[in-house]
């Protein structure tokens, strides 16, 4: 490999505006073994997937509200502040849960590990194991 006399770069390294831990990888896509998390991941996309995970654990609960919902149309906000109160609680306590909030981080950090190993996206990586 030649290097550039002006640069100092070999001909075949590419420039890139993100730092080393976020480009390259075996797909391009950022290191795998990286469990830095960015602003973005810790403020949206974590507490996103709180929320989801949250509503499967309190099932119970959103169903009560969901169901009172669709007996009280537009009155739900006034019919069915029990239920509101009571899926809200319980969400807010897994929230609040320090071990439900490290599993989630720890579930989404391996999921984009693997995303960034094999540069396929968790949904399809689902459909493709399915019709195996």
């Amino acid at each position: 490999m030649a290097a550039n006399e002006e640069t100092g770069r070999s001909q075949n390294e590419t420039k890139s505006v993100l730092p080393n831990r976020m480009g390259g990888g075996p797909a391009g896509l950022g290191d795998p073994s990286d469990k830095t998390l960015r602003k973005v991941e810790r403020e949206v996309v974590i507490p996103k997937l709180m929320k989801e995970r949250a509503k499967e654990l309190c099932h119970e609960e959103v169903k009560a509200f969901n169901d009172c919902g669709k007996l009280n149309g537009l009155l739900l906000p006034f019919k069915c502040r029990k239920e509101n109160s009571a899926m809200q609680e319980c969400t807010i306590r897994w929230y609040k849960d320090p071990n439900f909030v490290e599993e989630t981080t720890k579930q989404f950090l391996e999921e984009r590990s693997e995303y960034r190993s094999t540069g396929i996206p968790k949904k399809y990586r689902q459909n493709s194991k399915e019709t195996v």
